[in-house]
């Protein structure tokens, strides 16, 4: 368990997109970015760990991915294999959380399948959290469409009182409104098939427009986008901040399009959202949430107090 400054628990999430796992192995062995990421990712100590292009994981019986839970201490997971070869992952520190079910999911409708886990927090064993690491498609509007509404399928379980909390690579920016980042002029993007994979046809104007689906959707479903709660009820307009494009002037420039999504009692647990600087290590930066442990254990009571006082349906209703 970590605390703050003021003594008080917390319980760490982070998301971090490690290119193609750090590169193949070096004489057998996982090379020296991989170690770096895993070196940044341990001095921060998180509970939670949502991973995306897990490369080389599955490689030789899985040999990278125990190689992670004996650095970092925790138990790995990793999603089915896509039509690419860049899994997603998650990692869970088995002191804070009970692992309730590990739920895999076929290729379609996904490019790339989530790692989709059950978590329960040991301080609230009766409340499940839905959790999930995503990395939707690169290159396809319509297809990340199709991805956000079955993450909607997941949070779904909220209304059976269950938590939720997910993120990873969106790849497409949020609703440009509040956002610190200015958003891409498409107009001088000068990689034409990028402006595909982001944009939709605007027939009222005849531009390209920026998708902002999954995060237009998640929000209208009553998620909350947890750097976006920390800057405008937190004061940390730093949440904000770009995680990829640093290095890509060609396709507009930074952009944040890592992020980490909670319900609506989850949220308000949220005490700190940075985003991690991983110039060197790969081409997207990590964001890390950090919540308050006690106001989480409130968040996940309030959430079965919900569940407890649903009406009970009566026959004719449950026909």
């Amino acid at each position: 368990m970590t605390t703050t400054p003021q003594d008080e628990a917390v319980v760490r999430l982070l998301t971090m997109n490690l290119e193609h796992d750090g590169g193949p192995d070096v004489g057998g062995r996982p090379p020296r970015l991989w170690h770096q990421a895993n070196e940044l990712i341990s001095s921060r100590r998180p509970d939670l760990i949502l991973r995306q292009e897990m490369t080389h994981s599955r490689d030789s019986h899985y040999r990278r991915l125990h190689a992670a839970e004996r650095a970092l201490g925790m138990r790995g997971f990793l999603g089915t294999a896509g039509l690419g070869r860049n899994p997603t992952g998650m990692l869970v520190r088995e002191e804070t959380f009970e692992v309730h079910q590990h739920v895999t999911h076929q290729v379609h409708p996904w490019r790339t399948p989530p790692t989709h886990t059950v978590l329960r927090l040991r301080d609230v064993p009766g409340v499940d959290i839905i959790a999930v690491s995503w990395h939707l498609a690169f290159n396809s509007p319509r297809s990340r469409e199709r991805e956000t509404d079955e993450i909607l399928a997941f949070a779904d379980k909220i209304n059976q009182g269950a938590a939720f909390v997910g993120g990873g690579d969106c790849n497409e920016a949020p609703n440009p409104k509040g956002e610190t980042e200015p958003p891409i002029d498409w107009d001088k993007v000068t990689d034409r098939l990028h402006m595909a994979h982001r944009t939709n046809h605007d027939p009222a104007t005849g531009r390209r427009v920026a998708c902002t689906y999954l995060d237009d959707t998640l929000t209208a479903a009553g998620l909350c986008d947890a750097a976006r709660h920390a800057a405008r009820s937190l004061n940390q307009p730093g949440a904000l901040g770009a995680t990829a494009g640093h290095a890509k002037p060609r396709q507009g420039g930074p952009c944040r399009i890592d992020r980490i999504y909670l319900d609506p009692w989850l949220v308000e647990a949220v005490v700190d959202v940075t985003v991690l600087d991983t110039t060197g290590v790969s081409d997207h930066h990590a964001v890390e949430v950090v919540l308050s442990r006690p106001r989480m254990v409130e968040a996940l009571r309030l959430i079965a107090d919900r569940r407890a006082s649903r009406p009970v349906p009566t026959s004719k209703e449950a026909l």
